[in-house]
């Protein structure tokens, strides 16, 4: 166990190590427990106008039961106070998922906007003790249908595709219970979570788990859930997200809606807009962007300095200069021999292919800029896995 956002979380389970719960993961399923994440509830005729205010998102192009990825932002200066998650449950309510590790903060942002608000009437609910549990890999669909109860539209999520919801019932033990279930997760593989009232949640899990067997689900803890997310290109707040950094460093812009690059009126526009073009464009273009790398010998770890590998005309190397640093990293489970790793590079220095080298425990090491992600998503879009 170690501690993580005020919990103590499970790095790993004794029937697996961090790499076989990993490709595990990827082969087959696994549940992950991710209740330390905040759960919140919005209803109101306020809460588009508030989420149109503290987000880059086009709120009003969220059709009901649909998500997008966001970023609370900060005013002027547009560095992100936090990434979430926002899924639209009716014409005034909506559903947010944000990080633990920020829940001081959050709150503190979300009470003084959300009371600051004049735009109609706001009702906050942050749900406590509620249980957030994913099952991810390419059964993950397959072991949660026999638990749903219904007619054929209620149990066949053949049509629920990535970055959707739907409220199901589930039958268990106790009876049946109504949980919201959305498809996606943070691993880059197929799968769902499902949002589970306080008394609901461990007896789900349970059951999902025997029904299932352990030939096909198996618990998995932080560990694996962190070298997924990396080979997938998320970004872990904390570590390559943070107060200082905007969308465009991070390499996020396709969360600007294009209304809203039209018309701004977001925290932090003033900044981000002009970010979007280059200086030549007549935009002031951003100093560093957030890649992929892959590290030869040793994985790079956070902190970990980029150094340029500059050249002259006849392509004779010169005097190397700091670039950059890791923010995150780790040997991948899924391609064997080779260490991956994200960090913010100087711009010039980001495109695929560049290469550049690594100070890993005072030794440098060759690397290069890679696309992201490492390995290919499978998320379910519309019938067709990307």
């Amino acid at each position: 166990m170690v501690p993580f956002g005020g919990f103590a979380m499970p790095l790993q389970y004794p029937d697996q190590s961090i790499g076989d719960s990993h490709r595990w993961t990827r082969s087959k399923a696994s549940v992950f427990d991710v209740s330390h994440m905040v759960q919140h509830r919005f209803v109101g005729s306020g809460v588009s106008p508030l989420l149109n205010r503290l987000t880059p998102s086009s709120i009003a192009k969220i059709d009901t039961h649909h998500s997008t990825l966001s970023c609370f932002l900060h005013p002027g200066t547009g560095g992100i106070v936090d990434d979430t998650v926002i899924t639209r449950l009716g014409p005034e309510a909506f559903y947010l998922v944000t990080n633990a590790a920020c829940s001081e903060k959050d709150t503190a942002y979300l009470t003084k906007h959300v009371r600051d608000s004049a735009e109609g009437s706001i009702k906050w609910d942050v749900l406590h003790g509620w249980g957030l549990v994913a099952i991810q890999g390419p059964l993950s669909a397959t072991l949660l249908e026999p638990l749903l109860v219904g007619g054929e539209e209620e149990t066949n999520l053949d049509k629920v595709y990535f970055g959707q919801s739907r409220f199901v019932q589930i039958r268990l033990a106790s009876g049946t219970h109504a949980v919201l279930i959305s498809r996606g997760g943070y691993t880059g593989e197929d799968g769902f979570e499902i949002s589970l009232p306080p008394d609901v949640a461990s007896a789900f899990t349970k059951t999902l788990l025997e029904k299932s067997g352990p030939e096909k689900l198996r618990l998995a803890g932080l560990g694996a859930r962190d070298s997924l997310r990396l080979e997938a290109g998320l970004c872990l707040y904390g570590h390559d997200l943070d107060d200082t950094t905007t969308p465009v460093e991070a390499s996020l812009s396709w969360v600007i809606g294009k209304d809203r690059r039209a018309e701004g009126g977001f925290f932090g526009s003033e900044a981000i807009l002009p970010q979007l073009k280059s200086l030549k464009d007549g935009g002031t273009g951003v100093t560093r962007r957030r890649v992929g790398l892959t590290v030869e010998d040793v994985p790079a770890r956070e902190g970990s300095e980029i150094l340029s590998l500059p050249s002259d005309a006849n392509g004779a190397l010169q005097q190397e200069e700091p670039i950059g640093k890791i923010t995150s990293g780790c040997p991948s489970p899924s391609l064997p021999g080779t260490n991956i790793a994200m960090g913010y590079v100087k711009l010039g220095s980001h495109t695929p292919g560049t290469q550049v080298s690594v100070l890993v425990r005072g030794k440098k090491r060759k690397a290069t800029v890679t696309k992201l992600p490492f390995v290919p998503t499978q998320y379910k879009r519309a019938g067709v896995r990307l």
